[in-house]
């Protein structure tokens, strides 16, 4: 009996730094970005190490307000054969924005990577997973702006996001736009996470192994996995004013991220999101 076809996973990276996480924001002014201390370069230092280490590629999705302040670290991205895709210029969610403000966010910050990657973005992810029920007219914008796929969209319930009714697997949300939901496991009745962020480092190891194998294994199907480069940062600058829940999602074993990514980057197959889902598209 032949052995099951190994699959390839989506590895991507949210590119943004501690003070632009959305769950901090009320703490962290905008306007004292500049003057907080950066730790993005010396993160993706350490994700494009392990990356290189075990031989795998991604996909960045990388805000324009950190390219435009760190611009060898993009070309550095696109050079050793990764995938630059947008996050967006300055992490606003999709549903705190107007449809033109919107429009104006994604498309700009698709020119400017572009514009120094010299490579087309095709790829965009709405920070914190901000399209949902609510604003499904997103999806008329990023088609508009030139996008060929979207991975803004979780189905699961959480506080923050989530739409747990949409489909677990990529489909064409509008004509020529594929939308690529991050990594859900059914079981219990309900869709498990198992696409990473802060689940990866609150759960066991084992546990989101078991979970990405088991939609490989039963669904047959590749998963797409994020995490952001402050999650392999343990000795990042707290934010004490923030509140007791912000905090403990923040902070959370923040020192293991670099060990569990290190297992998972040798558990799966991994490649980039455009490698995995768009071909032959």
């Amino acid at each position: 009996m032949a052995a099951p076809e190994i699959i390839t996973n989506a590895l991507s990276i949210d590119v943004e730094d501690y003070f632009q996480v959305s769950a901090l924001a009320p703490y962290i002014p905008r306007d004292r970005w500049d003057s907080m201390p950066c730790r993005v370069e010396r993160n993706l230092d350490v994700i494009l190490g392990l990356l290189a280490e075990s031989g795998n590629r991604a996909t960045f999705f990388t805000l324009g307000w950190i390219a435009e302040r760190y611009p060898a670290a993009i070309r550095r991205i696109v050079s050793e054969g990764h995938e630059l895709a947008s996050h967006g210029y300055g992490h606003l969610r999709a549903s705190d924005q107007t449809p033109e403000s919107f429009l104006e966010d994604i498309g700009s910050a698709k020119r400017l990577l572009e514009d120094l990657s010299g490579q087309a973005v095709v790829g965009y992810r709405a920070p914190s997973f901000s399209v949902g029920k609510g604003n499904l007219w997103a999806f008329d914008c990023i088609q508009e702006a030139g996008y060929r796929y979207s991975s803004s969209v979780y189905p699961v319930k959480h506080d923050h996001y989530g739409m747990p009714d949409a489909p677990r697997f990529p489909y064409e949300s509008r004509p020529g736009l594929t939308e690529i939901p991050v990594t859900t496991s059914r079981a219990f009745n309900r869709n498990l996470p198992a696409g990473g962020g802060g689940y990866f480092r609150l759960l066991p190891y084992g546990l989101s192994r078991w979970l990405i194998g088991r939609v490989n294994r039963v669904d047959r199907r590749p998963a797409i996995f994020y995490l952001h480069p402050w999650e392999v940062d343990p000795d990042q600058p707290r934010v004490r004013e923030a509140d007791a829940k912000s905090r403990f999602r923040h902070y959370i074993n923040l020192d293991q991220t670099v060990p569990r990514l290190r297992r998972l980057l040798a558990d799966f197959r991994w490649d980039r999101v455009d490698r995995v889902f768009l071909a032959g598209a």
